[in-house]
């Protein structure tokens, strides 16, 4: 990937990657991002403003879902015409990072089911491999919003996914909820799996890779 895909927006990168959604730039989002990036945040504000983040990026993931229209009443006795999710869906954090972004699907689905994923670099030839992996017995009947929120290179997801496909989760039922993530990545995951989604609050060449050990005061 040359210099000048680096200089695309995410406007641009959604134009080219047509299965990429970014979040709408708007002064919010931008200040959300400039707080996570800076060295001085302390990690109380830190944690604030990053689950501030993970929400806003939670709710447009799941309006990624399917739905399905349907009748209710209302206590008036009025028939209201409305929407229903289409089908089960669930979550998967991949192990640690991704677990900060699981309260905010939680605070969003009070009953969602929330499966894991560990990837760790082999300690021999540094390769991603997966060390544990637990999901709901059904997964392979629902959508999956696998929680990964710094994307670099794109191989821990690419493990995370190969593992979901291998338990039946079909490839366009995965939609990779994120926070920030590299062209590099973009591009990795989207043209091996042409048929998921990618929801991100930023495209950037340079991501901010002590999210999970701020996030988690043990850095």
């Amino acid at each position: 990937m040359g210099s000048a895909d680096i200089d695309m927006n995410g406007a641009e990168y959604c134009k080219e990657f047509r299965r990429l959604k970014v979040l709408p730039a708007n002064d919010q989002i931008k200040e959300l991002q400039t707080i996570l990036r800076d060295k001085n945040t302390t990690r109380s504000d830190f944690k604030f403003y990053a689950d501030r983040l993970i929400r806003l990026v939670i709710e447009e993931s799941l309006n990624q879902l399917p739905f399905t229209e349907c009748n209710v009443i209302t206590p008036t006795g009025a028939t209201y015409n409305g929407l229903k999710y289409k089908s089960g869906n669930c979550g998967v954090s991949i192990v640690r990072s991704g677990e900060s972004m699981e309260q905010g699907l939680r605070d969003c689905c009070r009953s969602i089911r929330i499966g894991k994923i560990l990837v760790e670099s082999d300690a021999d030839t540094h390769e991603a491999r997966v060390v544990y992996a637990r999901f709901p017995e059904d997964i392979d009947r629902r959508h999956v919003l696998l929680m990964y929120p710094i994307m670099s290179t794109g191989n821990t997801v690419s493990k995370a996914v190969n593992v979901l496909k291998e338990h039946g989760v079909k490839e366009d039922c995965i939609i990779l909820s994120n926070l920030f993530c590299t062209p590099q990545a973009v591009q990795t995951i989207l043209e091996s799996y042409p048929k998921m989604k990618i929801l991100t609050s930023e495209v950037h060449p340079v991501a901010p890779n002590h999210f999970g050990q701020k996030y988690f005061g043990t850095d």
